[in-house]
């Protein structure tokens, strides 16, 4: 077994991760979270949580996993979010078919699907099931439809990304924080795509959690007040530039900002923040990169954009968080759809004396003459220029009707007036985290096997071991009595209780030699054991096992739960717990 075989092998058998409707012959693209996995998960948002919502103060929100079709056609998903698409024309079955080229086109995902069939003719790539010949790629939508209510209802969808939401929220958003500007909201929630060919475990679903922050900020200054915290990071930095030198480069935080590689100090910051936290769930900071997007893969809409990646055994580099400056898009074209004006009033240090273009439409004239239209026929005057409302006929467009307007509905001119402030649309800096992607990559990393010591009473060869952090392990606590005895039993359990009210994660087990115990406890990631013996029962005291070092101490149950407490949250040194044994 390959290293994600293993972990997968682990994640099933000791309850992190369980294939969906196993029941029922399964599905790919979902899987169940088990008591450990959930555990896990949770413990990565509250992280997450206590990084965005508690330190930076970006409160969080919640909307409905199903939007209605307005929302996603101005988002863009209902015409463009697909992927391409063909299928085995002797067995059926479909596959992306960038993924089919990849190893021969390096920037798959930016071609033609005409420019693919033609790579694949050219190398006669077959299909990867049944060698059978593949058919024309086409453009596949990987949102989920439903309808809304009865009938035929209203056409909706699974939302395929929680920032919709909060963009669709901007002016409640901007009320709550009353419209001073930088502001954010965050989410942490399900999404759906109707992914073609998930076959790469969690790493791509169907359903997947994302924690997503919104930050709107004043396009005219990007700097970040705070950015001094992170100018000293070095980071693994995969550029533009240096991706078509194939070198990562090692730099710090304020130099890529001050030689322009990182667009500004506000998406510098996320990208500081974004490394502690995925350091801080567990991913190896040698195995970390931040990817720069190429310039022919950039999104229209984006100044800068940069993906987070993972190095892991299997799939070699996963993007695990995505953090981009979308600039004023998503505000714009949401304002355009819903025919609302998304905007922030900000006002100047002094007021200012400004000519402006100025369009008056007479709604006592417009409204005989236009009824139900007349407000909908004033904005579309109010949004012609100077040139069209001179001609001798006026012109606008309706709801895709052609309109002429009488002379003397509508009067123009230029104005001198005196302006405190002015409407702007924020720009948005996303850092996107997907959060099942990050719990994998934590699995992968903590994995890890080891030859079996003698002492260790267990018939087994080797010693495999979850090394999580201990703020993310589902486990903290496992509490053994040496034996199945009611003397022992009795204590361990009431260890048990205590260390339950400070808080503590803890696992009672008297089930097996204490060797085999330690060893299902080093592969759930436990970091202490406390054995209860006879001892006890003498001096009142107990044994704590360390996992990753195997080393034990003795020490007193009066205080114990502080001690551990101490021990998982306040880096107290192990070996000053108690006596060394």
């Amino acid at each position: 077994m390959d290293k994600y075989e293993q972990v997968i092998e682990l994640a099933k058998r000791r309850g992190f991760l369980w294939n969906s409707f196993e029941l029922y012959g399964g599905s790919a693209g979902f899987y169940d979270y088990g008591p450990l996995g959930s555990t896990l998960k949770r413990r990565i948002e509250q992280i997450w949580r206590e990084l965005f919502v508690i330190q930076e103060g970006f409160m969080e929100i919640e909307t409905p996993t199903v939007g209605i079709e307005n929302v996603f056609v101005a988002s863009g998903h209902v015409g463009g979010f697909s992927d391409p698409l063909c299928e085995c024309r002797a067995c059926g079955e479909a596959f992306r078919a960038d993924h089919l080229v990849d190893r021969i086109v390096p920037v798959a995902d930016a071609l033609s699907n005409d420019e693919l069939d033609r790579i694949i003719r050219e190398n006669q790539i077959k299909c990867p099931e049944c060698e059978g010949e593949l058919g024309e790629t086409y453009e596949f939508n990987l949102m989920f439809k439903t309808q809304i209510g009865p009938g035929s209802g209203r056409q909706g969808y699974m939302r395929p990304e929680t920032a919709q939401g909060m963009f669709v929220d901007f002016l409640r958003l901007a009320r709550f924080y009353r419209e001073k500007l930088p502001f954010g909201a965050t989410q942490i929630g399900k999404s759906y795509r109707n992914e073609i060919s998930p076959r790469q475990g969690v790493i791509r679903l169907r359903e997947f959690t994302q924690a997503e922050a919104e930050i709107f900020i004043d396009p005219q200054d990007k700097s970040h007040p705070n950015i001094g915290r992170f100018a000293d990071t070095i980071l693994n930095l995969y550029s533009d530039a240096a991706q078509e030198k194939g070198e990562v480069e090692k730099i710090t935080i304020a130099e890529a900002v001050q030689r322009g590689i990182i667009a500004h100090e506000f998406l510098a910051y996320q990208i500081g923040l974004t490394n502690i936290f995925l350091q801080r769930v567990g991913v190896a900071p040698e195995m970390l990169r931040f990817r720069q997007h190429k310039k022919d893969e950039m999104a229209h809409y984006a100044m800068d954009c940069w993906d987070a990646e993972v190095s892991t055994d299997r799939f070699g580099w996963v993007e695990v968080v995505g953090i981009a400056d979308r600039t004023n898009y998503d505000l714009c074209a949401h304002a355009a759809v819903s025919k609302t004006e998304l905007s922030i009033y900000r006002e100047y240090p002094e007021p200012k004396m400004v000519t402006r273009f100025v369009v008056k439409p007479n709604m006592g004239k417009l409204g005989p003459l236009f009824k139900g239209k007349a407000k909908t026929v004033a904005e579309a005057l109010k949004a012609l220029p100077r040139e069209d409302l001179e001609k001798e006929e006026i012109k606008v467009i309706v709801d895709s009707e052609e309109i002429i307007i009488p002379k003397g509905v509508v009067e123009f001119a230029e104005e001198t007036i005196k302006v405190s402030g002015e409407n702007i649309v924020p720009h948005v800096v996303e850092p996107s985290f997907g959060i099942d992607r990050i719990f994998y990559t934590v699995l992968e990393h903590a994995f890890d096997e080891e030859a079996m010591p003698a002492k260790e009473d267990t018939e087994e060869e080797a010693r495999i071991i979850m090394r999580f952090r201990n703020e993310v392990s589902p486990v903290q606590i496992a509490v053994l009595p040496l034996l199945t005895r009611k003397e022992l039993i009795e204590p361990a359990r009431k260890m048990e209780s205590k260390l339950r009210e400070k808080g503590l994660l803890v696992s009672y087990d008297d089930s097996g030699t204490i060797g085999r115990r330690y060893r299902r406890n080093d592969e759930i990631g436990t970091p202490y054991s406390v054995t209860i013996d006879y001892d006890t029962l003498e001096d009142n005291t107990v044994t704590i096992r360390e996992r990753d070092s195997m080393k034990q101490v003795r020490t007193s149950i009066e205080g114990i739960e502080d001690t551990l407490y101490d021990l998982m949250y306040k880096s107290k040194d192990f070996e000053s717990a108690g006596t060394a044994l």
